[in-house]
């Protein structure tokens, strides 16, 4: 584990060094709680530190301003009483089992993603260890966690962090989160966590008041934009990026999912972005680290490769183009941005051949070009889902795929994920069809809640479709209750799951051995008629997909090569039934490898 970090408390045997940048003060206090109050020395470039030979871990502190203001450390390890308490000192030791872990390869890589205060009904970190075994069972092999730094309030998404070295205090203790991850390891699960590094939230933000965190230049969706290319901008730099390779460090993550990577605007000559990964990939050579992005602009130059496979930078990128295909062809919705997504099978075919759908196209919801070329990339640089945190919470009623759609639909594109040379992710719940929604829930104080409900509703307002006014209150305690996950009700889905389970096994017994072979422009597709057709190119093997995402079967003569892999739904003498998928798969010896579809159902 790294000895010391710049940012946050420095504890040693013989004392603790507190620091704190703050160039817009002249003098800091510490004051630590049943122990006293010390001045802290001015140094270089804005620093203050204070030695204080009395400080014990377990202590309680906060910094003091020269006009009083009391305020939490930026850095802080711990917060026990929320954004507005005192900072914990946390001894960083901890007794690893699984001592030995340097993760996994990306290729096997399958991930479901989850809220820590939703997954179960305790919703802390130990109350997550207890459905490890179910996890593992399933097949997944790498559990992302949506964002922990400490934000305000009793729940809340994550999205609205003010102290990102802090694990917020609602799910546990950070010793109770390195368990997790230990846990995790032991049972060959990586842990992936999803920072955000585009905005702070609204509530608990001192920094301003004593660091130009901001930069006036640029702006985001959510206010200002972090000063990452402004005067005083090498801190706020050093401040994210160490904060990544803390999580990695300290708790053992391995990798990190950075959220809405398209709002961080930095004019510097290395992005802040890059210098990121650089720096994440230097400090672990000998880890398996993987750095998945969300990107709105589909910037394909974020997933380059060297000319080994490697990425330079990020590993993937959340598949947005493909999501949206996904659920017009199972849902038939076609009102906000699903509108250009109608053509749904050529759009899924080039999502799953190519990457993304827009690649420089004009995209009309938006009103103009969207992306840039991503066929020379690798398959794994995608990761493909039906569902996820945003995709079904930023519905009206956070209402999920199954509670209104057909199962026979779900299931016949669960088939092609799961199995298509792209990452899978799967959303809490979904392998059993967990119908609980998972509404959009925070927790500030009155005057922020009650600009949320109506900032809110004018963004459900705008999307067709959705009645605003039917929504639940997402400051309301009962809309985040609601979004508990109730395992009472797996048992009732345990078909599903065991057809998910089945669909994981064959992909880490069949495709997973193929994709250190994926590359660029390896595959084709139809771009018109009612199949989707996809056949890709994996070293000396070829996997092709056949799927009828329709009602109606279809008259098509599928080769028996093409139902080799798996068949789910049902194909009889030229015809393909509705909702059915065939994959195929032959390395250049058919007779052996033929061997008879595995019919699923």
């Amino acid at each position: 584990m790294r000895d010391s970090f710049t940012f946050g408390p420095d504890i040693q045997a013989h004392a603790v060094t507190f620091r704190i940048w703050a160039p817009l003060q002249d003098r800091l206090k510490v004051r630590i709680e049943r122990r006293g109050e010390w001045e802290m020395r001015r140094e270089q470039d804005g620093w203050h530190v204070a030695e204080i030979p009395e400080a014990r871990p377990g202590d309680l502190y906060k910094f003091i301003l020269a006009h009083g203001l009391e305020v939490p450390d930026p850095a802080s390890r711990f917060q026990p009483k929320d954004v507005h308490g005192p900072s914990e000192l946390i001894d960083p030791a901890f007794e690893w089992r699984a001592d030995h872990w340097k993760g996994r390869p990306w290729e096997e890589i399958v991930i479901y993603e989850l809220h820590v205060g939703a997954f179960t009904q305790a919703g802390t970190f130990l109350s997550v260890i207890e459905k490890l075994d179910h996890l593992q069972r399933l097949g997944i092999t790498a559990i992302q966690l949506m964002p922990l730094s400490d934000f305000p309030g009793r729940h809340g998404w994550g999205y609205d962090g003010v102290l990102p070295y802090a694990p917020d205090s609602s799910y546990g203790r950070p010793e109770d989160l390195k368990m997790l991850v230990d846990a995790a390891h032991e049972r060959g699960i990586c842990v992936f966590l999803d920072v955000v590094y585009n905005h702070f939230g609204p509530d608990g933000n001192y920094l301003p008041v004593y660091a130009p965190i901001f930069n006036d230049r640029h702006k985001s969706p959510w206010g200002k934009g972090l000063n990452y290319d402004g005067e005083g901008s090498r801190f706020v730099r050093d401040f994210v990026i160490e904060n990544a390779i803390y999580w990695l460090d300290v708790f053992g993550m391995d990798g990190l999912r950075l959220d809405a990577v398209h709002a961080i605007k930095d004019d510097s000559d290395q992005h802040i972005l890059n210098e990121l990964a650089d720096s994440v990939r230097r400090t672990f050579p000998e880890r398996h680290i993987h750095l998945i992005v969300e990107n709105e602009d589909n910037n394909s130059a974020l997933l380059a490769r060297d000319p080994h496979g490697k990425p330079y930078h990020f590993t993937a990128q959340w598949n947005d183009d493909i999501h949206h295909a996904f659920h017009v062809a199972a849902t038939g919705e076609t009102f906000g941005y699903y509108q250009d997504y109608v053509d749904h099978r050529s759009h899924m075919g080039r999502a799953l051949a190519e990457g993304f759908v827009f690649q420089g196209e004009l995209m009309g919801y938006r009103g103009h070009t969207r992306g840039s070329p991503s066929a020379d990339l690798p398959p794994t640089a995608f990761i493909s889902f039906i569902q996820n945190h945003d995709q079904v919470g930023n519905r009206a009623m956070g209402d999920r795929m199954v509670a209104s759609h057909s199962i026979e639909a779900m299931k016949a594109i669960a088939a092609i994920y799961l199995l298509s040379p792209q990452i899978p992710m799967l959303f809490m719940g979904e392998e059993w069809g967990a119908a609980t929604p998972f509404p959009f829930f925070c927790d500030f104080d009155e005057d922020l809640n009650s600009k949320v409900r109506l900032g809110r509703k004018a963004e459900l307002s705008r999307l067709p479709g959705f009645d605003a006014e039917d929504a639940p209150d997402p400051t309301c305690e009962a809309t985040f209750r609601s979004a508990k996950l109730r395992w009472d009700e797996a048992e009732q889905g345990k078909a599903l799951n065991a057809y998910y389970e089945r669909l994981i096994t064959l992909r880490h017994e069949k495709i997973v051995p193929l994709l250190k072979h994926a590359k660029g422009h390896s595959a084709v597709y139809d771009k018109g008629g009612p199949l989707v057709r996809v056949t890709w190119r994996l070293g000396q093997a070829t996997l092709s997909l056949v799927a009828n995402l329709s009602d109606e079967a279809i008259a098509a003569a599928i080769p028996p090569e093409a139902q080799t892999l798996l068949v789910s739904g049902s194909i009889s003498s030229g015809q393909i039934g509705p909702w059915t998928v065939a994959w195929g798969l032959s390395s250049g010896t058919p007779d052996k490898d033929r061997g008879g579809a595995h019919p699923i159902g």
